[in-house]
C-alpha cells in the first residue's frame, strides 16, 4: 500500500544480558499511515515506550534488538549504520518525550537548544537560523518569539515548554512524529492546548503521528486508529469508532469498565485483578489469562492474531464473537453502605486562609515582595464527606493542604479541626493532633524512605504519636493495615522499589491510616496512575469512608474521577476559590467563565461528543505579581470594564453555590 509510512513487523526487543531477559516489545506488528494518527494505548510497564524507542533506535545500553523489520517509507531503519541513522531521527523522524523539563537543557536558551536542531537537520544557511528559530516557536503558537528565544527553560510554563519541544521536533520537517505521553503532566486547559496544536500542526505538514498515551479522552479526541498493547504485545487493533463502540479484547472491555464517572457513584469501579506478568519469560498461554474475567480451557495456549475485518483484528479467541458479554463480578455491582459517622457538623473549617512567601533580594536579602499563594481561601469538610479542591498546577491547592496541616505556616486566617484552632497549636500540642489529620501525596516514590521495609515505613506514625501499644501490636497492626489496603502480609519485610506504582501508592495508604485519623488530604494521588490502577484506589478511597467515616480533600485536575468520589467542588484560581458547588450541581451546570473552560477542556472517552472547547489565552499570572482587579480578567472571554478595577466577592447565589464574578452576579 502506498499510504503506509511506517512498517513494523515482529520487532523483538530485549533488555539484559542473562539467561532470563526481559522481552519488553515481543513480536510487535503495526502500520502507520501517511497524515494519521495511530494511538498506542495500554499500562504503565506494557511496552509503549520501548516500541517507540526501538523505532527511533534510541534504546538504553542493556537494551537490544533481536529482531524484526522497522520500515520507514522504503527506508530499512534496523539496517542503517548510526551515522546514517542520525539524519533520520531528528530529520524524517523525530519525537517529543513525556517530561520535557528532563528533555531540554537548563543552561541553554530555548533558542539555542532549537538553533541546534535546525542546523543539523533543517539545512538552513547560519544567518536565517535564528529567523526560523522564530518561524518555529510562532507555529506552535508561543508568544513574542523574538524574546522568548533568549530565555530558559525555568522561566517557561509547562505547556510552553512541550511546545517548545514540539518545535524542537519540528525542525527537520519530519513525515513521522512520535509523542509519548505528550500531555500527562499537563493541566486540561493546556492539554488542549497541546492537542489542538498537534491537530493543527498535522493539518498544515501532512505528518503521520505515533500518539503513546494511556489516557482513554485523549485517543477519542485525536486519533484516527488504536492499538492496544499488554506485556510486550499489539492485542488489538481498531479505528477509534469501533474501538469506542464495540472493543473485542477483554482487556480493552475492562479499561472502558475501569474509568470513573457520576453515573458509577453507588457502586464500585471494574479493577483488573493483579498486574502485567513478569516479561523475562517465554509465553506459552494467554499473557492475559490470569487476570481475564472470560478466561476459559483454549487460553492455555497462547491465541493468535484474528482479523476481524481490513485494519481491525485483536489477539483473542473471543475476538470473532459478534456480541461478547462483559462479566461483571458482584462486588464491583455491590453498592455502597450509607456511612453512619455521616454528620452535618462541619469537621474541618477553614476561614480566610492565606499562606505568602516572602520575595528577597540584594546583598541584605530584604523583602521586596510576597508570592500570594493562597489568598484567602474558606472551606468546610463534615465527617465522611469528600470535598474536591480543583485547578490548574500553580494555583495553591497543593498549599492549601499544607496551610491545613501547618506543615507551612498560613500568614493569616484560621483551620478550627474538632474545635482546635490549629493556628494557636504548636509543638507537643500541634504533635498529639497530626494522628488525626494525614496527607496522602502524589509521587510515592518520593514521600517514601527507599532503604525502609514496608512494615516500617507504615509503623513510623504509630511510634512516633506513641500509639498502638507494644512491637507486637504494632506489628499485627501493620499487617492489618497492609491487607486491608489489598497487599499481602509479607509486603511487610520488602522495600518500596520491589511494588508497582498502584501498590505503592497503597503503602502511603496504609501509612496514612496507621494512626486513625479523621481527615486525609489526598494531593493528586491517582494523577500517574493508569485506568486500572487509578479504580483499584478509588474502590480503596470510597471503601474506607463508608467504613471508617473519614473525610477527604481530595487535591486533583481530573474531573472524572472529582464526578465519581466528590460531595462538593471548590474551583481556584491564582490562589483562590473562584466557584464551590455541589458536585452535581457544579459539573451540570458551572457558573464562573474558569470553571466552563476547565470543564469545557476535559477529554471525553466518547469520539461522538460534540463539546465546546472554551480555548484559554495565555498562562496563568505569577502569584507575585496578580493583575488588578479580577485576576482572571486577562484570560476571560467574558470580561467587562468593571472586571479590571475590583476582585468579585465570592457571594452565594439562590440556588446555594458561592461564585466570585461581576458577570454573575449581574445575571442574577
Amino acid at each position: 500500500m502506498n499510504d503506509i509510512l511506517l512498517r513494523v513487523k515482529n520487532l523483538q526487543t530485549w533488555l539484559g544480558d542473562g539467561k532470563h531477559p526481559v522481552r519488553a516489545v515481543d513480536g510487535v506488528d503495526l502500520e502507520i499511515r501517511k497524515g494519521e494518527t495511530f494511538a498506542l494505548l495500554g499500562e504503565s510497564g506494557c511496552g509503549k515506550s520501548m516500541t517507540a524507542l526501538s523505532i527511533m533506535r534510541l534504546l538504553p545500553p542493556v537494551g537490544r534488538i533481536v529482531g524484526g523489520d522497522v520500515h520507514l517509507g522504503k527506508t530499512a531503519l534496523l539496517e542503517l549504520p548510526e551515522y546514517v541513522m542520525r539524519e533520520e531521527r531528528g530529520g524524517r523522524m523525530a519525537m517529543i518525550f513525556q517530561e520535557p523539563m528532563t528533555s531540554l537543557n537548563p543552561v541553554l536558551t530555548i533558542g539555542r537548544q532549537i538553533g541546534e536542531a535546525v542546523r543539523i537537520h533543517d539545512g538552513t544557511e547560519t544567518d536565517s537560523v535564528e529567523q526560523r528559530v522564530v518561524e518555529l516557536l510562532r507555529s506552535v503558537g508561543i508568544p513574542d518569539p523574538e524574546r522568548r528565544i533568549n530565555e530558559y527553560p525555568h522561566q517557561l510554563s509547562g505547556g510552553m515548554k512541550q511546545r517548545v519541544m514540539i518545535a524542537m521536533a519540528l525542525a527537520g520537517r519530519p513525515e513521522l512524529l512520535i509523542a509519548d505521553e505528550p500531555t500527562t503532566a499537563l493541566d486540561v486547559t493546556i492539554q488542549a492546548q497541546v492537542l489542538k496544536l498537534l491537530k493543527d500542526l498535522q493539518q498544515q505538514t501532512g505528518m503521520a503521528i505515533l500518539l503513546i498515551t494511556h489516557d482513554l479522552g485523549v485517543v477519542a479526541e485525536v486519533a484516527d486508529r488504536v492499538a492496544v498493547m499488554y506485556a510486550g504485545q499489539i492485542i488489538e487493533v481498531a479505528t477509534r469508532e469501533r474501538f469506542f463502540g464495540h472493543a473485542r479484547h477483554p482487556y480493552s472491555q475492562k479499561l472502558f469498565e475501569s474509568l470513573p464517572d457520576a453515573k458509577k457513584r453507588s457502586r464500585r469501579l471494574a479493577v483488573i485483578k493483579g498486574n502485567v506478568p513478569p516479561l523475562d519469560q517465554v509465553f506459552t498461554a494467554c499473557r492475559f489469562i490470569d487476570r481475564c474475567h472470560r478466561a476459559f480451557e483454549d487460553c492455555e495456549t497462547a491465541p493468535g492474531w484474528t482479523e476481524l475485518e481490513p485494519g481491525q483484528g485483536a489477539r483473542c479467541y473471543l475476538a470473532a464473537h459478534e456480541d461478547p458479554v462483559t462479566i461483571i463480578e458482584p462486588d464491583e455491582a455491590e453498592h455502597a453502605p450509607v456511612n453512619p459517622a455521616t454528620s452535618h457538623q462541619p469537621l474541618l473549617v477553614v476561614d480566610n486562609l492565606k499562606v505568602h512567601f516572602p520575595i528577597h533580594k540584594g546583598l541584605f536579602k530584604r523583602t521586596v515582595g510576597h508570592v500570594k499563594a493562597v489568598d484567602g481561601v474558606s472551606l468546610s469538610i463534615a465527617p465522611g464527606k469528600t470535598l474536591a479542591l480543583v485547578g490548574e498546577s500553580g494555583c495553591g491547592k497543593t498549599t492549601v493542604g499544607k496551610g491545613i496541616l501547618q506543615l507551612v505556616r498560613p500568614t493569616a486566617g484560621t483551620v478550627d479541626f474538632s474545635g482546635d484552632e490549629l493556628t494557636r497549636l504548636g509543638g507537643s500540642a500541634l504533635r498529639a493532633r497530626r494522628s488525626e489529620l494525614q496527607i496522602i501525596f502524589q509521587d510515592p516514590v518520593a514521600s517514601m524512605n527507599p532503604r525502609m521495609l514496608v512494615g516500617d515505613i507504615v509503623e513510623e506514625g504509630m511510634r512516633a504519636q506513641r500509639i498502638g501499644g507494644s512491637a507486637q501490636q504494632r506489628r499485627a497492626r501493620v499487617t492489618e493495615l497492609l491487607e486491608q489496603v489489598g497487599l499481602p502480609a509479607d509486603a511487610v519485610d520488602r522495600y518500596p522499589h520491589e511494588f508497582s506504582g498502584g501498590q505503592r501508592q497503597r503503602i502511603c495508604i496504609a501509612r496514612a491510616l496507621a494512626v486513625d485519623p479523621k481527615l486525609i488530604i489526598c494531593d493528586e494521588p491517582t494523577s500517574a496512575l493508569d485506568v486500572s490502577v487509578q479504580a483499584q484506589i478509588l474502590n480503596l478511597l470510597k471503601q474506607l469512608q463508608n467504613s471508617r467515616g473519614l473525610a477527604f480533600l481530595f487535591i486533583t485536575h481530573n474531573l472524572s474521577v472529582v464526578s465519581y468520589l466528590a460531595d462538593e467542588v471548590a474551583v481556584m484560581y491564582l490562589g483562590r476559590i473562584v466557584e464551590q458547588a455541589e458536585v452535581g450541581q457544579l459539573l451540570a451546570s458551572p457558573k464562573h467563565p474558569y470553571t466552563q473552560a476547565l470543564l469545557s477542556a476535559v477529554p471525553v472517552a466518547d469520539p461522538e461528543s460534540k463539546r465546546q472547547v472554551i480555548r484559554l489565552e495565555g498562562d496563568m499570572p505569577s502569584p507575585a505579581n496578580p493583575p488588578p482587579g479580577c485576576y482572571f480578567h486577562p484570560r476571560c472571554p467574558v470580561a467587562m470594564p468593571r472586571c479590571r478595577e475590583a476582585y468579585p466577592e465570592l457571594k452565594r447565589l439562590v440556588d446555594g453555590r458561592q461564585v466570585s464574578c461581576f458577570k454573575v452576579e449581574q445575571e442574577q
